[in-house]
């Protein structure tokens, strides 16, 4: 059993053997493209031979696998587990919602809680000069959302371009694909069929490019994260999403914040932008959300919104899941808590930046989203860190920096031991 607040305890190597054997059959019927494996049949293909362990629990911080060692999480699976895993506010919602209703039908007949669900979200959404964001697009994935922000572009402006940023991830659906500038090796075996019209600037890039690119090109969306994730956790330099603002409301474009990663508290405020106050007109959330659960929206003004039109009784953007109570149920949990968890992301985050800084290193970032630079054995200081019971990913295009996303139920043994296992984890690796 584990309770959220341990110390790693391993007991096998890792991976254990009950990982290697459920990593086997992953060999034997998963696309080879998911899991990093160690087989003879990876090889063949070039993969990285390495095997992960496979997790059969988590709360709070802590993962245990199936060969029952205990991980202290630093990643937040993915940043998803803000408010921990397994949060028990989460679970209970979830257990009311399954004894009601499982599923609804979509666009078509929606049930209560998704109803609930939109008033949540509008009670927190930002307002701006041209209202708050309180009309929302419902999704599963945070992709999902940012489709949902290109297509309001498109109908809203009648243009089809879009200006990113250098370092932007924004998801991997065929839609998105073609927005990230995190990896071309994602991006380039669908060149063909992706988004046609995409321009890039470096993340930071002066106003004078801004305008420049947005003048000599139809551009209908701008859209950026206030806060980098998976591009290596960089924050808007000051004054720059101002200068985003009024350059895509001087052309006629809308501002959209991917804010699927650094939103919902992550950064010490509800949303980063917040750091900036720089209201855009579309916003795209997922991730905590559900608190484990997948459900994303893209929340808009409703003069953008109004772009979609009516429903002839059969919807122009919906799925069959669209709003699911289960995840809905779930993100009204989330979201009903997520003041004195914001307030514990702020502080957590103080706590792991001033233990790392005492202890020497330097950290990069806002609340419980940080990034260590450690250069180029960053993924071999990984790879070190998950031996000594602490999981950890790497960060940025060249995968220089650790990222630590960790829920905020990080405890301060926690951290100690982190930054202790840090410390001999790079004297075990470095060059």
């Amino acid at each position: 059993m584990i309770d959220g607040t341990s110390l790693p305890r391993l007991h096998t190597d890792i991976p254990g053997p009950a990982s290697r054997a459920a990593v086997d059959v992953l060999a034997a019927h998963e696309c080879p493209a998911i899991t990093a494996r160690r087989s003879r049949r990876a090889e063949q293909l070039g993969a990285v031979d390495d095997d992960p362990f496979v997790w059969a629990e988590a709360v709070g911080t802590n993962v245990q696998d199936v060969d029952g060692n205990v991980f202290v999480d630093m990643t937040g699976g993915f940043a998803v587990a803000t408010q921990g895993h397994r949060p028990p506010h989460v679970v209970e919602a979830v257990r009311r919602q399954l004894d009601r209703l499982l599923h609804a039908m979509g666009d078509a007949w929606p049930d209560a809680t998704r109803a609930r669900l939109l008033t949540a979200l509008a009670a927190i959404a930002p307002h701006g000069p041209d209202g708050p964001l309180d009309v929302a697009l419902l999704g599963l994935s945070g992709a999902d959302a940012v489709d949902a922000a290109v297509k309001t572009a498109r109908l809203a402006t009648g243009r089809r371009g879009v200006l990113a940023f250098h370092g932007g991830y924004h998801g991997l659906s065929l839609g998105t694909v073609g927005l990230q500038a995190y990896k071309a090796a994602f991006t380039t075996p669908f060149a063909d069929i992706v988004h046609p019209d995409v321009r890039w600037l470096p993340f930071g890039a002066p106003e004078t490019d801004i305008v420049d690119a947005l003048a000599t090109h139809e551009v209908g969306l701008v859209l950026v994260e206030p806060v980098q994730g998976r591009g290596g956790v960089h924050a808007a330099p000051p004054g720059w999403l101002a200068s985003l603002r009024r350059a895509s409301r001087d052309a006629g474009a809308l501002l959209a914040y991917d804010e699927v990663q650094c939103g919902l508290g992550r950064t010490g405020t509800v949303w980063a932008h917040a750091h900036d106050g720089i209201v855009p007109d579309l916003l795209c959330t997922g991730k905590a959300l559900g608190g484990g659960f997948p459900i994303s929206a893209c929340l808009g003004t409703r003069a953008v919104m109004n772009a979609w039109g009516a429903s002839t009784g059969e919807a122009l953007h919906t799925q069959t899941f669209l709003g699911h109570p289960i995840g809905a149920a779930a993100a009204i949990a989330v979201l009903d808590a997520l003041p004195a968890w914001t307030a514990a992301c702020a502080e957590r985050g103080n706590a792991l930046a001033s233990a790392l800084a005492t202890a020497g290193w330097s950290s990069r970032g806002r609340g419980l989203m940080l990034a260590v630079p450690i250069g180029a054995h960053a993924f071999a200081t990984c790879r070190a860190l998950q031996r000594r019971g602490y999981i950890v990913l790497p960060a940025g295009p060249a995968g220089d920096a650790l990222c630590l996303t960790p829920p905020a139920t990080l405890t301060d043994e926690q951290i100690a031991g982190f930054v202790d296992a840090l410390r001999d984890a790079e004297a075990e690796v470095r060059p």
